[in-house]
């Protein structure tokens, strides 16, 4: 019998597991993955920036968290030789009413602790000949971008060094007892289990009696990519986003390879794990989706039919590059011409008011916790989320 069982080898279980056996070295743990390695999903997938903590209301764990997080990384990166591309990040006005988003950024930022600059029109041009913004620009100095593949197999061979079990290709089927789970692989008894499961989260919390009022909606990112950095992008470029949506828009990534990215797109997807074509097709998780997704698009929540609508036309290669247009000045966009890997955003809906949940929810009974929304910027705040989830809950 284990005394930890961590389900999910994306970031979040890795760091959960990471915490656990610095707080014990004397803990038998084990973290199962139904994958044949680590962050194969959307810890893998990620756009690798991480976030400075100026986005999200100051009273959010996402804003505590990001901020400290941002701190953690770059000092796990350094200590370990990871690479980390220490850019920054401008966020521009595309027009004078934006600017008041800017302001709002800047507040919300302000009251995080998060260091934040404003620098004006030509000062930008400047510094960046190839963005553009209207009247002036919030400068990001933490900002940066790494490999998230990199640092999720840094934290799994961490973890295995410092005694605990990672049992890859093994799947969780259903729960046996209170203190059991039935995998693919056989039985496995705990005396604690962490459900960090990302996608299918909610699904297992729903076994255990949890995740009443929620399901996960799935959306699809994908990049336009430019391998040779054709653009000179020199920094990471955002628009001011839409606050009341937890997508920040269609931006320029400067990312840790040297190679520029514009995206990402939101786009619904059909099922979990729907990545390309019909792989990975499930059709009774198709079914559940769609039904709320008709649901968000009859009743309009939170704009969805508009979201949904303008998501997919960026499919098309030239729509995509126009909504840049607000960004740049004179960049050579013809370095764009493929298309990154999809990663799928595992977005948590409140099924009673329809809404997208925007924090961190955690449920929990005195033998296991669940980690049921873990967005963006989960990855930027992975470790101190590790932290407040195993003082708050065990």
């Amino acid at each position: 019998m284990y005394d930890y069982l961590v389900i999910g080898g994306g970031i979040v279980g890795l760091s959960i597991a990471k915490t656990l056996i610095e707080r014990d070295k004397k803990a038998k743990i084990a973290l199962i993955e139904k994958e044949y390695e680590v962050a194969m999903h959307a810890s893998g997938r990620n756009s690798g920036v991480l976030h400075a903590g100026f986005y999200y209301s100051a009273n959010s764990l996402k804003a505590k968290f990001s901020r400290i997080g941002n701190k953690e990384l770059h000092k796990y990166c350094e200590k370990n030789n990871l690479k980390i591309n220490k850019c920054g990040k401008v966020v521009v006005a595309q027009n004078e009413k934006e600017v008041e988003g800017l302001e709002e950024l800047k507040r919300r930022g302000d009251v995080n602790g998060v260091e934040l600059h404003w620098i004006s029109e030509s000062e930008l041009k400047e510094k960046y000949p190839n963005i553009k913004t209207t009247l002036k620009a919030l400068w990001s100095p933490s900002t940066a971008t790494v490999d998230p593949k990199e640092i999720c197999l840094s934290l799994s061979f961490y973890i295995q060094k410092m005694g605990i079990n990672l049992l890859t290709n093994t799947k969780y089927l259903k729960r046996t007892s209170k203190n059991s789970i039935l995998t693919n692989q056989g039985e496995i008894k705990y005396k604690k289990l962490i459900n960090c499961a990302g996608l299918y989260a909610d699904k297992i919390a729903k076994d255990f009696g949890f995740a009443k009022d929620y399901t996960i909606i799935p959306f699809k990112g994908i990049y336009l990519k430019d391998k040779n950095n054709i653009a000179n992008l020199k920094t990471n470029a955002y628009p001011v986003p839409n606050l009341k949506n937890p997508f920040l828009g269609v931006h320029f990534t400067y990312a840790v390879d040297g190679s520029a990215k514009i995206g990402p797109t939101a786009i619904p997807a059909f099922w979990r794990e729907n990545y390309k074509g019909f792989d990975n097709f499930s059709f009774s998780e198709m079914i559940n989706i769609l039904y709320y997704e008709s649901k968000l698009f009859l009743k309009n929540a939170f704009g969805f039919r508009s979201l949904s609508c303008n998501e997919i036309k960026k499919y098309y290669k030239p729509h995509l590059l126009k909504l840049t247009s607000g960004l740049c000045d004179d960049m050579n966009l013809k370095g764009f011409d493929s298309w990154t890997t999809p990663g799928i955003r595992a977005q948590l809906l409140d099924t009673n008011t329809l809404e997208l949940v925007q924090d961190f929810i955690v449920e929990s009974d005195e033998n296991t916790i669940h980690i049921l929304n873990a967005v963006s910027p989960a990855f930027t705040s992975a470790f101190p989320f590790a932290k407040w989830v195993i003082e708050e809950y065990l």
